[in-house]
Parts: structure tokens; sequence; C-alpha cells
């Protein structure tokens, strides 16, 4: 059982500021860190305050054209950029790169030692492509880490994003890389935002067969989520053999949001994480989780910790996990 759960947040994160019936929200992180504070988890959580993403390492994920448009639309009070959904406010674009940048501090952690490492940020990232927000997303915080880790330190990375939503942008920014492996397990996108995310979608060139796409049906719930760990994604795992792995831990599968219609349970998302951690074990690479989705804020906090406890091998003590 690992003893310390090092987390990478800054209460910064709340100044991206959206309207109170926006569904990506400060509360979202509020109720999270309460979590961590209380219980067993309040007895080994270490904060450590992020930097913000140099430049130059956005720069190698994003257009330069894009970020600066990004940034003047902040700084002229603008309350959205590439579609309503995408709100920003004046402080946006900073706290965009500190949340960036809380991920690239994540590697630097596990570069000195740590076995894993959760990022609680906001905004999320997954969805951005190089040259646009989309879905609430400014930044590919784990695209820009991952970039950081391959080119730094020339480390193999794998990509797991089980947020109900295909991580299109992701996707496309390493689809035709051999050194980072990205999978995907997501709700069909035929129904779903964004519309990516085909199983056929495998990769192209040299980075052919290193996407991984595992489309759901609605209503499939846990049986089918797990087993797809089991069977799809752990023979990916033993044959890639990662030097890293980056989760895009999103919770907007769960039975109760209802921002997608997968009805994984809680213990679903405990399963799964068991089954990471097992490879983690085994394989000993450094596992970074990074918070993607997950808008019901009763359930949001209590699916965080259950992620974190089977990570960590922590027995759930309270009632309510389950």
């Amino acid at each position: 059982m690992l003893k310390r759960l090092p987390v990478v947040y800054s209460p910064e994160f709340k100044y991206h500021r959206t309207s109170p019936q926006h569904p990506e929200n400060p509360k979202r992180l509020e109720v999270i860190i309460q979590r961590l504070k209380e219980g067993i988890l309040g007895q080994i959580v270490e904060f450590f305050e992020p930097d913000p993403a140099p430049l130059e390492w956005v720069k190698e994920v994003h257009d330069i054209n894009y970020l600066l448009r990004f940034e003047e639309a902040c700084l002229r009070g603008r309350s959205f950029i590439c579609g309503k959904e995408n709100e920003i406010c004046y402080d946006t674009y900073e706290i965009a790169f500190l949340a960036a940048g809380a991920v690239i501090d994540a590697v630097e952690l596990v570069e000195k030692g740590e076995k894993f490492i959760f990022c609680p940020v906001r905004p999320p990232g997954h969805h951005a492509e190089s040259y646009t927000a989309l879905g609430f997303c400014f930044l590919n915080n784990i695209a820009i880490a991952a970039r950081y880790w391959q080119k730094k330190y020339g480390r193999r990375i794998m990509i797991i994003d089980w947020d109900a939503h295909h991580g299109n942008g992701i996707q496309n920014i390493f689809y035709e890389d051999d050194q980072v492996f990205y999978i995907s397990i997501h709700e069909n996108p035929r129904f779903s935002f964004p519309g990516t995310g085909l199983a056929e979608e495998r990769g192209r060139g040299r980075g052919e067969g290193y996407t991984l796409n595992i489309p759901l049906p609605l209503d499939s719930g846990d049986v089918q989520f797990v087993d797809a760990f089991i069977e799809q994604i752990e023979p990916v795992v033993k044959e890639f053999k990662p030097d890293g792995l980056i989760i895009a831990a999103g919770f907007d599968a769960h039975q109760d949001d209802d921002m997608a219609y997968l009805n994984v349970t809680t213990a679903g998302f405990a399963e799964v994480s068991e089954i990471v951690r097992s490879w983690r074990e085994e394989f000993d690479f450094p596992v970074i989780s990074v918070l993607e989705g997950g808008y019901n804020l009763e359930i949001l906090p209590t699916c965080v910790a259950v992620h974190l406890k089977a990570m960590l091998d922590i027995e759930a003590e309270d009632p309510e996990d389950f």
C-alpha cells in the first residue's frame, strides 16, 4: 500500500469563473478538495502548488495563433471562445496555463520517484485541439504533459481516457505518433459528443495501431466497462510496455451524472482503478491521474475518493463509497 497521496493543486483554479448554471464550475474542485481532506485520505494527502506551463511546451501542442486569440479574448472580457459552451473570464488564459503546468509538475515528481499522483485541475483539457477550444477545454493538459514527458525524458507514454466522452483532442495530437499510445473508452460517438472515437480510428502513418477506441453502448453499466479493461486494454499494456501512464479521469460515466448514459457505478470506477494499480505494480511504471469530466457535485467527490483509494490499495472505509 502506498502511504502518501501527492496531489498537484492550486486554489487559484477557482478563478476560471463560469456562469452559475455552467456544468464546469469551481464547485467541482471545492467538493473534491474537501473530500481529500477527510478520513484516511486526509491523513496521507500532500498538496503541491503548481507552476504555470512554460509557453515553449504549450506550443509543442497548440498553434500559436490560437493561443494569441485565446489570450486576447480573455483580456478583452469576452464571455466565450470557439463556441458558447466554452465560457471564459479575464483570468481563464492564465488559469489554463496553471492547469497544464500542474500535470507537467506531476511528471517532474514521478521522475523523482513518485509512483502515483493526482491532479484535480480545471479547466479540463482532453477535448482541446491544437487550434481550438472545445467542450469546456482550452489547453490540452494531458497532451502537453505527455509531450513534455516524451521529449524531455524520452519516455513511451500510454494515456487511458475513461471520461464518458471521447478525447478527440488527445487522439488527434498523437494520431501519427508511435511513442504515445492513446486508449479511450467512451459512450457510442454516434449518440455522444464530440462524435469521434469510432473503433476504426486507429492512428495514421507511423502512429497506425497506437490509438485504441472502445465505444460502449448506452446503458452498458459496470460489466462491459470493466471487461473492456481486462479483455481489450490489458493486452495492449503488456505489449506496449509504457514507461509511464496518464489517466484522463473523467467520472461523467457514473449512473447519476446527467452528462452521459453509460450507467457506471462507483464500484465500477473502483474496480478499473484496481486493475490499473495492478498494472502499475506488475510493470513498474508511474501513474498520473488527471481530472477531466464529472459534473454531479454529490457523487463526484465519492468517485474521486474510491478511485484514489483503489490506486493506493486502501480499502474503502466509508459505507457511502459504494
